[in-house]
Protein backbone atom coordinates (compact mmCIF):
# COMPACT_ATOMS: atom_id res chain seq x y z
CA UNK A 1 0.00 0.00 0.00
CA UNK A 2 2.85 2.46 0.58
CA UNK A 3 4.30 1.63 -2.59
CA UNK A 4 1.28 2.82 -4.21
CA UNK A 5 1.06 5.81 -1.78
CA UNK A 6 4.56 6.87 -2.73
CA UNK A 7 3.63 6.47 -6.56
CA UNK A 8 0.31 8.48 -6.62
CA UNK A 9 2.43 11.12 -4.39
CA UNK A 10 4.97 11.43 -7.19
CA UNK A 11 2.26 11.94 -9.92
CA UNK A 12 0.96 14.38 -7.93
CA UNK A 13 4.24 15.94 -7.35
CA UNK A 14 4.57 16.89 -11.24
CA UNK A 15 5.63 13.10 -12.58
CA UNK A 16 3.39 11.70 -15.04
CA UNK A 17 4.93 8.29 -15.64
CA UNK A 18 7.11 8.07 -11.87
CA UNK A 19 10.52 5.51 -12.28
CA UNK A 20 11.06 2.83 -9.33
CA UNK A 21 14.18 5.49 -8.31
CA UNK A 22 11.15 8.30 -7.72
CA UNK A 23 9.52 5.85 -5.34
CA UNK A 24 12.03 4.64 -3.74
CA UNK A 25 13.39 8.62 -3.32
CA UNK A 26 10.04 9.24 -1.69
CA UNK A 27 10.37 6.40 0.72
CA UNK A 28 13.24 6.64 1.88
CA UNK A 29 12.74 10.36 2.70
CA UNK A 30 10.47 9.20 5.80
CA UNK A 31 12.52 6.25 6.26
CA UNK A 32 10.03 3.51 5.49
CA UNK A 33 10.87 0.29 4.48
CA UNK A 34 10.41 -0.83 1.15
CA UNK A 35 11.21 -4.09 -1.53
CA UNK A 36 12.56 -2.68 -4.90
CA UNK A 37 11.41 -5.51 -6.63
CA UNK A 38 7.65 -4.59 -5.96
CA UNK A 39 8.41 -1.42 -6.68
CA UNK A 40 9.78 -2.32 -9.98
CA UNK A 41 6.91 -4.06 -10.57
CA UNK A 42 4.16 -1.54 -9.56
CA UNK A 43 6.03 0.93 -11.79
CA UNK A 44 6.39 -1.51 -15.15
CA UNK A 45 2.80 -2.50 -14.78
CA UNK A 46 1.62 1.30 -14.80
CA UNK A 47 4.09 2.41 -17.74
CA UNK A 48 2.07 4.41 -20.26
CA UNK A 49 -0.98 4.55 -18.14
CA UNK A 50 -2.89 7.53 -16.60
CA UNK A 51 -3.71 7.04 -13.15
CA UNK A 52 -6.56 9.35 -13.18
CA UNK A 53 -8.00 7.17 -15.41
CA UNK A 54 -7.02 4.29 -13.05
CA UNK A 55 -8.63 5.14 -9.90
CA UNK A 56 -12.28 5.99 -12.30
CA UNK A 57 -11.96 2.28 -13.62
CA UNK A 58 -11.69 1.18 -10.08
CA UNK A 59 -14.28 3.51 -8.59
CA UNK A 60 -16.54 1.76 -11.16
CA UNK A 61 -15.26 -1.85 -10.22
CA UNK A 62 -15.65 -1.30 -6.10
CA UNK A 63 -19.38 0.78 -6.85
CA UNK A 64 -20.78 -2.84 -8.53
CA UNK A 65 -18.71 -4.57 -4.97
CA UNK A 66 -20.98 -2.40 -3.14
CA UNK A 67 -23.92 -3.45 -4.72
CA UNK A 68 -23.60 -7.21 -4.05
CA UNK A 69 -22.16 -6.68 -0.70
CA UNK A 70 -25.15 -5.00 0.38
CA UNK A 71 -27.91 -7.72 0.04
CA UNK A 72 -25.16 -9.92 2.63
CA UNK A 73 -25.23 -6.72 4.66
CA UNK A 74 -29.42 -6.66 4.86
CA UNK A 75 -29.48 -10.82 5.39
CA UNK A 76 -26.72 -10.40 8.80
CA UNK A 77 -29.12 -7.95 9.96
CA UNK A 78 -31.73 -10.33 11.58
CA UNK A 79 -29.14 -12.28 13.03
CA UNK A 80 -27.58 -9.49 15.09
CA UNK A 81 -30.73 -8.13 15.79
CA UNK A 82 -31.66 -12.29 16.65
CA UNK A 83 -28.50 -12.36 19.10
CA UNK A 84 -29.40 -9.45 20.90
CA UNK A 85 -32.43 -10.38 21.42
CA UNK A 86 -30.86 -13.34 23.03
CA UNK A 87 -28.70 -11.34 25.20
CA UNK A 88 -31.47 -9.22 26.69
CA UNK A 89 -33.53 -12.50 27.85
CA UNK A 90 -30.86 -13.88 29.17
CA UNK A 91 -30.10 -10.46 31.13
CA UNK A 92 -33.78 -10.65 31.96
CA UNK A 93 -33.09 -13.79 33.42
CA UNK A 94 -30.18 -13.23 35.87
CA UNK A 95 -32.00 -10.05 37.19
CA UNK A 96 -35.20 -12.34 38.27
CA UNK A 97 -32.76 -15.16 39.69
CA UNK A 98 -31.64 -12.13 41.58
CA UNK A 99 -34.68 -11.30 42.74
CA UNK A 100 -35.87 -14.68 43.83
CA UNK A 101 -32.97 -15.01 46.27
CA UNK A 102 -33.28 -11.87 47.56
CA UNK A 103 -36.62 -11.80 48.69
CA UNK A 104 -36.11 -15.37 50.59
CA UNK A 105 -34.62 -15.45 53.80
CA UNK A 106 -35.93 -19.08 54.78
CA UNK A 107 -35.81 -18.01 58.60
CA UNK A 108 -32.65 -17.21 58.61
CA UNK A 109 -32.26 -13.28 59.92
CA UNK A 110 -29.62 -12.52 61.86
CA UNK A 111 -31.12 -9.65 63.66
CA UNK A 112 -34.75 -11.35 64.31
Amino acid sequence: MKHIAAYMLAVLGGKAHPTAEDVIAILKSVDAKYEEEKIKQLCEELKGKNLEELIEEGKKKMSTVAVAAAPAAAAAAPAAAAAEEKKEEKKEEKKEEEEEEEEGDFGLDLFA
